[in-house]
């Protein structure tokens, strides 16, 4: 038995192996014998223990691989069985607690029993007998594959040619089994396959191994080779492909057939601004920031920045009008087509579309569309734009909050842009298009500034002639625009924002309207949607009213077209079942198709009862009808209110009292009516309680509640009122009164009670609305109770 030593010298080693060995754990890889390798050990334990052995005469140790390494203490991990027996040669100390050892390795061993484990692990070992005399044909054979499969290797990988060159020289081929541990320490394969050679005592069997190894490292060259040839053909293809477009570049450019990439650009810009006339604070601009680009080096970052800051400049429509409509029998034609009713409304856009005609400017017009949802606010500004023939733009600001969304961010900071406005206008690509402003009453304010403020400058004709975008920083005219904006309310409106504005009001639509805008619009638009025609559905009249009436009650149309998607819907799947060929709608299967009704009859109370009153009210949905109850809780003085009150409908409901409290006590009437307050605890209370109430019109509802409990006396039917009531009994005006006589004409009251003041208002309103209601005007509450009783 030999191992080699010195890398040439042979020596014999039988009679120098002892039967007990010191053991040390390895955690990188198996040793292998007959190959000589340097070892780095770091530690206490580790250190004395090759101390120990190095003083020893023969210098011998047992390194074994660790199978289950112990994360606490390596000494108390789980080895495998078998390990090489190395000499040590040389000790090189790395550091105070670190030493490097030169070994060599001698043969194979197995554990017979553990001697000891503390303070070093000794175990009792037999050796490999190795190879006696020469080697058999099959080993032989063996040989030969492996040699083979070596040189296929050494094709693909020359690294480890390199590494198996110089001891592939030194090797005596009589010696098999020294060759294959030779090769086996070589190759990076798995640890545990490593350990599997060097556990496999018999040479045929770990030369079959050894082949199995050996092949797959072939395929894994391969493959490895593969790979680097796919990039390195991708890579010299790129930088090919570079070469060649910066050679036809130059050559271009000497044959004058093209410019490099800053003269294309400032050309495009050049390009872009012909025919477009800037103004002169523009026109310096842009010749100063053209000069720039020209010096900036292409790769530069402040080269994409002036470049996109030149095209937001070039982009814009300088000077580019649409022409204008002149014919205003068009316009009207047009505002008929797309909307039913809203005659006040219409007459209204018309005026202000005739005065753009006749002096060809918009004169600071800023129309404000104001009414619930759904009643065609966004179609009148498409309709407006249609009529006038200029470009439309829309965008809502509902919920805005930075003003840099209206007026652009500064280009210090990145990702910078041009605001709203100024995106618009280069959208539609004219200098005076119709620009919508939607959900205006919903505008946002925040730290990161107030956009409501920012809108002043775009709107106000006075400032907006040179609007001054902080993105673009140069002024740009927006004083040929017509801005329309949307609400449903004017309460949250800015006060400096809404003097700017012209308010149109649009009310509310009633059962008719609803009926007539479903025939001519919502339905032929919802079959053409569904893919439907006349003779697959049809919707009575009468069928239309109730859907109307009892699942679409609200101000606007939206809530309509909704059920009428709901119909199409389920008569589609009903004529895909193959269940009819034609769908008719009636009252009769009207619950089939929508389920059971949203809306009852507001008119909860068919017996007159003291103490009940029906008011009117106005909503962002549109006006509404308003029951207000009162009665007697107990027989002491008191008074309380429920129904989510606000704070202004719980200072009417307390004025009311005291004002119906005082009014007791002046008539002339008996004792116990006068102290009727005094000794009778009241509860007043506005039905729905789920639903937030607040308003200055409920006044006089409550305090004629209060004064029919005090009397006992029941109001009679069918009579609505509105407004609000003051500590000596006047009755103040209020608003809404189209939305709140809708509201009663849908419940069928035929009489109202509204304030005095408000006589014009009801006057102005269409016959269509007023036909059928008898209206009574009330100075003060004594004119109120004229008519209840």
């Amino acid at each position: 038995m030999y191992a080699q030593e010195n890398d040439s010298q042979l020596i014999n080693v039988e009679h120098i192996l002892p039967e007990n060995l010191t053991i040390l754990p390895m955690l990188t890889r198996p040793i292998f014998p007959n190959i000589m390798i340097p070892i780095t050990f770091s530690g206490e334990v580790f250190l004395k223990t090759i101390k120990m052995v190095e003083e020893t005469e023969n210098k011998l140790l047992g390194l074994v691989f660790v199978k289950e390494l112990n994360q606490f203490d390596i000494f108390k991990s789980e080895l495998y069985e078998v390990g090489t027996v190395v000499k040590i040669h040389k000790i090189t100390p790395l550091s105070a607690n670190t030493i490097q050892i030169i070994v060599q390795g001698l043969n194979r061993f197995e554990l017979l029993k553990v001697i000891k484990k503390d303070p070093n692990t000794v175990w009792n070992v037999k050796y490999d007998k190795g190879e006696e005399g020469p080697p058999n044909d099959e080993i032989r054979a063996y040989m030969l594959a492996i040699m083979s499969s070596l040189k296929e290797i050494f094709k693909v990988n020359p690294i480890l040619q390199e590494e198996l060159k110089l001891l592939m020289t030194q090797v005596n081929y009589e010696k098999p089994g020294v060759l294959m541990d030779l090769i086996t320490s070589m190759l990076k394969t798995e640890n545990k396959n490593l350990q599997e050679v060097l556990e496999e005592w018999d040479l045929a069997k770990r030369s079959r191994l050894l082949l199995t190894m050996l092949k797959k490292e072939l395929e894994i060259s391969h493959l490895q080779q593969k790979l680097q040839k796919q990039i390195e053909e991708k890579v010299s293809k790129q930088q090919k492909e570079y070469f060649l477009r910066e050679q036809l570049k130059l050559i271009k450019k000497e044959l004058g057939m093209e410019k490099d990439d800053k003269e294309s650009e400032v050309e495009k810009i050049l390009q872009i601004l012909e025919g477009k006339t800037l103004s002169e604070e523009a026109l310096k601009t842009v010749e100063e920031q053209i000069e720039k680009l020209k010096l900036l080096d292409s790769h530069s970052p402040e080269h994409n920045v002036v470049r996109s800051y030149l095209l937001a400049i070039a982009e814009l429509p300088w000077g580019i009008y649409s022409k204008d409509s002149l014919d205003i029998n068009k316009s009207r034609k047009k505002l008929d087509e797309d909307h039913y009713g809203l005659q006040d409304v219409k007459s209204n856009i018309l005026e202000f579309i005739s005065t753009i005609m006749k002096t060809g400017t918009v004169s600071g017009a800023i129309l404000c569309l104001v009414g619930p949802p759904g009643v065609g606010k966004t179609s009148i500004g498409k309709s407006i734009a249609n009529a006038l023939n200029r470009e439309f733009f829309r965008f809502s600001v509902g919920g805005m909050k930075d003003e840099a969304e209206i007026k652009g961010h500064r280009r210090t900071y990145i990702g910078a842009m041009p605001g709203k406005i100024l995106q618009a206008i280069k959208k539609v690509g004219t200098a005076n298009p119709i620009i919508m402003l939607d959900e205006i009453d919903k505008i946002g304010n925040s730290y990161q500034g107030d956009p409501a403020s920012a809108l002043l400058e775009v709107l106000d004709p006075e400032q907006n002639v040179e609007f001054l975008d902080h993105y673009l920083d140069v002024r740009f005219d927006l004083s040929k625009i017509l801005f329309i904006t949307t609400a449903n309310q004017l309460d949250t409106i800015p006060r400096p924002l809404l003097d700017r504005m012209e308010i149109i009001q649009l009310p509310g639509y009633i059962l008719e309207e609803k009926e007539e805008i479903a025939k001519k619009y919502l339905i032929p638009h919802q079959m053409l949607e569904h893919g439907l025609t006349k003779k697959e559905i049809s919707i009575s009249a009468p069928t239309l009213r109730e859907i109307i009436d009892k699942y679409a009650r609200e101000a606007g149309v939206r809530g309509l077209e909704k059920n009428i998607k709901k119909i199409m819907r389920k008569a589609t799947l009903k004529i895909a079942e193959g269940e009819e060929k034609k769908i008719s709608v009636n009252k009769k299967n009207m619950e089939e198709f929508l389920g059971k009704p949203i809306f009852t009859t507001e008119e909860l109370y068919n017996k007159n009862v003291p103490g009940v009153t029906l008011g009117l009210a106005w909503t962002s949905m549109g006006g509404v009808t308003l029951y207000i109850e009162a009665s007697v809780i107990g027989h002491q003085g008191g008074f309380k209110q429920t129904g989510q009150l606000g704070d202004v409908m719980k200072e009417s409901s307390i004025i009311a009292y005291s004002y119906i409290k005082s009014l007791m006590c002046k008539e002339d009437c008996d004792k116990d009516k006068k102290d009727f307050f005094d000794k009778h605890s009241i509860h007043l209370h506005v039905p729905e309680g789920a639903t937030p109430k607040d308003g200055p019109s409920a006044g006089v509802t409550m305090a004629l509640a209060l004064y029919s409990l005090a009397k006992n006396k029941p109001i009679k039917n069918n009579i609505a009122m509105t407004g609000e009531i003051t500590l000596t009994g006047k009755v103040l005006p209020i608003g809404g009164i189209r939305e709140k006589t809708i509201a009663a004409r849908r419940v069928g009251i035929d009489t109202l009670l509204i304030p005095k003041d408000n006589k014009t208002d009801f006057e102005r309103l269409p016959n269509y609305i007023k036909e059928g209601i008898t209206v009574h005007y009330a100075d003060y509450f004594e004119d109120i109770l004229k008519v209840v009783f």
